[in-house]
């Protein structure tokens, strides 16, 4: 890359954006977004298509900022969820718009809170679930806004993970966890009854199938489903006959997000996860809604938000060369405009295009993900970071990636894999990453990187590592299993003993500790195998340079997960840095804690790999 391509600022990609999330009200009056107070993101609220200094901040963090929050059905309330220090132990806030005042309308210590449902028909009620009574379960309770009530609507029978509300407002499906890492769905027929079982899915098909939702009348019910398939289909069951009608199907990718309409509750639309997303719409009614919002933007969009009366949308589009993008589309004129960017800032530089690739894997599966290269890069062999996704059950989409932007600008190309076992293709290449972490999961990882050299864009002696929790994982695993490909890691909330990480789950994942042994292994009775997939036992083998980084209040990967392993290189004498928030969990929220982390992962790269640095 020729220099004269001038650095992003840290404080552009990574700080607080300008504006973001945009909502309409209910009655489609006034418009709300998140957009930094004191430099802390808060929710602000103003009357639909005026200036922005008509808007005025409705809520005052001061700590973490608000990232999800949503206008309450009676057009007053917007409600928004926020936890301490990153612990993710949720409460929901419910602020008044007008008046500002602001409700905790859930605070039980060390309990969790979950949003259920909210309903047009029951604008002063949520259905949410709290762990309040058993920390390893959830139960469902009727919320009055106004009031602050809470009311017990489902108790939880011992497995349930997911729950499904009828149109009624009533809690008659349930997502339960089976031993063998399955799930069951369950039903009802009012909320007095016992549960039922409605159908199973065995472990094979666990992680691509789920529930959408009950039609109107609930006599049937919307499932994403790859039972009888690879891929996961958009399918409609016939809860008293059996009979399955598929809706959205393809052979290799996954159906994805699904698109419902808020009144009669029918399925509008329906995305296939494919290199870029591509919707499948299934309603006449907003077919040429769709066709019209494609030609907006080369990016790809997804509905944020609709009114009442279902006249006016907002569509969040996403494009590899710019950050989100927000439009307001009125449907009477099938006319789109364009309402703001997130990040206007992105515009004065030159940005990077992301390019969909595949190769085959030593065992010949078809892997995918994304190449990121510098904008007026010559081509040749150039430093190169492997950014690899968490998860591991999620995969990487084209889109703006912050960090991909940041290394393209840095100098490095960005590489993205989609290893087995992430999910959007299919449940064999999904399960075929079941017990290969750190084996087959990390083979892809070398065969993305040979692919790259043997394509002229890596240079095979500066390659690094790098990723967040199971991302920071696989680096730690590139030190200790494969020093000799890599230059250097980055880990970031990564597990170092897969035998810890199980062991110390959050109490709330206990029903889902069977998918867990399935799929990554038991600590009971398999501790000697976990132990030779687990870095913690190999740091001996350890030759490049680390650097760790850590939230201490992480619920999913504790402390102590980067405490021991940084412990033993220490004891064995082994370069490292480790940087250490204490008031962060799995991830760093903070716009302070993350300028800190970035610029020092810019300065350990720039010293390993040779790219540019910010000041």
């Amino acid at each position: 890359m020729t220099d004269t391509v001038p650095l992003i600022p840290r404080e552009v990609l990574f700080g607080n954006p300008e504006r973001m999330q945009p909502r309409l009200s209910p009655d489609g009056e006034r418009l709300a977004y998140l957009a930094p107070k004191n430099g802390v993101l808060n929710i602000w609220v103003g009357p639909v298509g005026s200036p922005v200094e008509d808007f005025e901040p409705v809520t005052d963090d001061a700590k973490r900022g608000i990232r999800v929050y949503f206008w309450a059905e009676d057009n007053t309330h917007i409600v928004y969820l926020q936890d301490e220090g990153g612990d993710e132990n949720w409460r929901v806030h419910a602020v008044d718009s007008s008046t500002k005042e602001d409700r905790d309308l859930t605070p039980f210590d060390d309990v969790q809170a979950q949003i259920v449902e909210r309903s047009r028909r029951f604008p002063d009620t949520l259905l949410v679930a709290l762990n309040r009574e058993n920390p390893e379960l959830h139960d469902v309770y009727r919320l009055t806004l106004s009031t602050g009530e809470i009311e017990l609507a489902a108790k939880n029978p011992g497995n349930v993970v997911g729950w499904v509300v009828d149109a009624d407002f009533r809690v008659r499906g349930a997502m339960a966890a089976t031993p063998d890492g399955g799930f069951d769905v369950l039903l009802r027929d009012t909320e007095e009854e016992d549960w039922r079982k409605l159908l199973s899915w065995g472990k094979e098909d666990a992680l691509s199938s789920a529930p959408v939702g009950f039609t109107e009348g609930g006599e049937k019910m919307y499932l994403i489903d790859s039972r009888g398939a690879n891929a996961s289909r958009l399918v409609l069951l016939d809860l008293e006959s059996g009979d399955l009608e598929t809706l959205v199907e393809d052979p290799r990718y996954d159906v994805g997000q699904v698109v419902t309409h808020p009144e009669t509750h029918e399925v509008q639309a329906a995305a296939v996860e494919r290199a870029r997303t591509e919707w499948v719409v299934l309603d006449d009614d907003v077919r040429e809604d769709f066709e019209v919002i494609q030609g907006m933007s080369r990016g790809d969009f997804g509905l944020a938000s609709r009114d009442h009366a279902d006249e006016n949308w907002l569509v969040a589009f996403t494009a590899d060369d710019g950050g989100a993008s927000y439009y307001a589309y009125d449907r009477k004129n099938r006319r789109g405009e364009h309402l703001f960017d997130a990040r206007p800032d992105l515009a004065e530089y030159t940005l990077a295009r992301m390019e969909p690739i595949s190769f085959t894997s030593r065992d010949g599966l078809a892997i995918e993900g994304y190449l990121t290269l510098p904008p007026g890069s010559s081509g040749g062999p150039m430093p190169m970071v492997l950014n690899v996704h968490g998860g591991p059950w999620v995969r990487d989409g084209w889109g703006y990636h912050p960090e991909a932007q940041w290394l393209t600008n840095r100098g490095y190309a960005s590489l993205q894999v989609n290893y087995r076992g992430s999910t959007g293709y299919g449940k064999e290449f999904l399960n075929a990453g079941n017990k290969e972490w750190g084996a087959k999961m990390h083979d892809d990882l070398v065969d993305a990187v040979a692919w790259a050299v043997d394509e002229g864009i890596a240079d095979p002696e500066r390659v690094a590592i790098y990723g967040g929790s199971y991302g920071g994982y696989a680096a730690l695993v590139g030190a200790t299993f494969t020093p000799d490909l890599f230059r250097c890691a980055v880990d970031i909330v990564g597990p170092s003993s897969l035998i810890t990480l199980i062991n110390s789950v959050p109490p709330y994942w206990k029903p889902l500790i069977s998918t867990f042994h399935e799929r990554v292994g038991n600590p009971d009775t398999e501790e000697e195998f976990l132990k030779s997939r687990s870095p913690l036992f190999h740091v001996d083998r350890i030759r490049i340079p680390m650097l760790i980084a850590q939230g201490a209040n992480d619920p999913r990967v504790k402390q102590a997960e980067s405490e021991q392993i940084v412990a033993a290189m220490n004891e064995k004498g082994i370069d490292y840095e480790y940087l250490l928030f204490e008031d962060e969990g799995h991830g760093f929220v903070r716009p302070e804690n993350r300028m800190k982390f970035y610029a020092a992962a810019e300065r350990f790269l720039a010293k390993h790999l040779g790219g540019r640095a910010e000041d």
